[in-house]
């Protein structure tokens, strides 16, 4: 159980595995290979990409408010016309009268085209905050990257910490078994009393509930495991801190992480989106303006009037005088709203600072109980052989033997356990500062880039097939 400190430390508690003999080498799986497959096929993740992709067409939706707008017409139907027509004279002239009676098929086909010109600055401010939304969404999904990550890289760690448990255990459980046979082979000759069989009857029945309260916590990790990662976990190696990619001091990565955190830069995100909103919801105050030209071909509108076309060009000018107050409320509403956003925002930084400090400490606090983990183990091996040997001169009873022995479990269970947590709370201070992401870690897997899909949507004019087929 050779262990090492700093980045030399066995960055992984499958050092005790590979101690016990039950790993091999050639054929472990790795921590990066790990992340590498929850990055892509966690679920959770791709789900949260294709929302991404859904809200890039908000910024085409909000595009097409530029655009012109054109529908055609067209009409048939059968009508019946009595009309009884009169013309008056002057003079010696007499009054005529003349009768239009019978049934045609009146038809018609047009074409409208509409093209706004001005709406109060709706729509540009519509785009960059549908831009805006866009934003604050990669960084959403950059946040699910960085959970997804931390919790494959937890979960990897929680595995090797339980099945070293578990080895641990179930030595602890074969040395109390040897442990009751010779105790049982000296009370046959009178060296010992019946209390101290009883008493190595107690410890090995504590010892095996250990185990099987061990091995129950190792079937969990294992469900999540795969749960997590998407596959079971076979043979592990050992985990490496990331201390390399974290800021060397604590004021370093407090501002690493008020600048780079997503949760921050999305929130920043989110007061740009309010604010536009305020600028679309007065934009309704304004005029609009739009060009409007038209065609229309009609034939046997009547019965006397066989075929007409006609033709129109203009524009339309409506100014808003009053609309029942509804658009000053959602003004006022918006701006509300816009107050609330930046609020978020301070808490939000607030709360990426107080992580940062918290994620630093544990990593302090990890790297101080491997090492004093370490001297427990080494001063609870050397007590045990002391106790041992001063129990077969008669200085040491059977039950100062067992308590030897199980301060020995103990201190290898708080060893593990304190690996485990240096390795986890490295990359809980990488979260934390915003810089958890395959990039950064070289993990060995194609990154995800949520740009190409807002390029080959963002000036599309048409289409119902999504860009990769569907």
């Amino acid at each position: 159980m050779a262990l090492f400190d700093g980045r030399k430390a066995i960055a992984g508690v499958a050092a005790l595995a590979f101690a016990f003999g039950f790993v091999d080498v050639s054929r472990a799986d790795t921590i990066n290979a790990a992340l590498a497959r929850a990055y892509q096929n966690n679920p959770q993740l791709n789900a949260q990409r294709a929302s991404v992709r859904a809200t890039d067409e908000t910024v085409p939706q909000a595009l097409s408010g530029y655009r012109p707008r054109v529908s055609v017409e067209a009409s048939v139907a059968e009508q019946y016309t009595d009309a009884l027509s009169v013309q008056r004279g002057f003079g010696q002239q007499l009054t005529t009268y003349a009768g239009n009676r019978g049934w045609n098929v009146p038809r018609s086909v047009g074409a409208t085209v509409t093209q706004p010109v001005f709406n109060g600055y709706q729509t540009a401010n519509r785009t960059r905050a549908a831009e805006s939304q866009v934003s604050a969404a990669r960084e959403g999904l950059r946040v699910l990257e960085q959970t997804v990550l931390l919790a494959a890289a937890t979960i990897y760690m929680d595995y090797l910490r339980d099945a070293a448990i578990v080895e641990v255990q179930r030595s602890n459980t074969r040395v109390l078994e040897q442990t009751l046979k010779q105790v049982r082979d000296r009370f046959s000759v009178g060296e010992v009393t019946r209390t101290d069989v009883a008493q190595s009857e107690a410890q090995l029945a504590a010892g095996r509930s250990q185990l099987l309260v061990a091995e129950s916590n190792l079937t969990t990790t294992r469900a999540n495991f795969r749960r997590i990662i998407g596959n079971d976990p076979t043979a592990l190696a050992p985990g490496a801190p990331v201390d390399r990619f974290l800021p060397p001091t604590l004021p370093g990565a407090i501002e690493q992480g008020l600048i780079r955190n997503p949760n921050v830069t999305a929130a920043m995100y989110g007061i740009d989106v309010s604010f536009l909103n305020v600028k679309v919801a007065e934009g309704a105050l304004f005029p609009t303006v739009n060009l409007v030209a038209s065609v229309q071909q009609s034939y046997e509108s009547t019965l006397v009037i066989l075929k007409t076309f006609s033709a129109s060009v203009g524009a339309q000018v409506s100014v808003p005088i009053y609309q029942g107050g509804a658009e000053y409320s959602l003004i006022r509403q918006n701006k509300e709203t816009l107050a609330q956003q930046r609020l978020v925002l301070e808490q939000v930084r607030d709360q990426a600072r107080a992580t940062v400090a918290q994620s630093w400490g544990e990593l302090q606090a990890a790297k101080s109980q491997i090492a004093s983990a370490q001297a427990q183990v080494t001063a609870s091996e050397t007590a045990l052989n002391g106790v041992r040997e001063e129990a077969r001169v008669g200085q040491r009873t059977t039950l100062d033997v067992l308590n030897a022995q199980q301060a020995l479990v103990n201190a290898r269970v708080s060893l593990v356990t304190a690996q485990r947590d240096r390795v986890v709370a490295s990359y809980s201070l990488l979260a934390a500062v915003g810089t958890l992401s395959p990039s950064v870690l070289g993990l060995a897997t194609s990154v995800y880039d949520p740009t190409v899909h807002y390029h080959q949507v963002r000036d599309a004019w048409g289409g119902v097939r999504t860009p990769d087929g569907r």
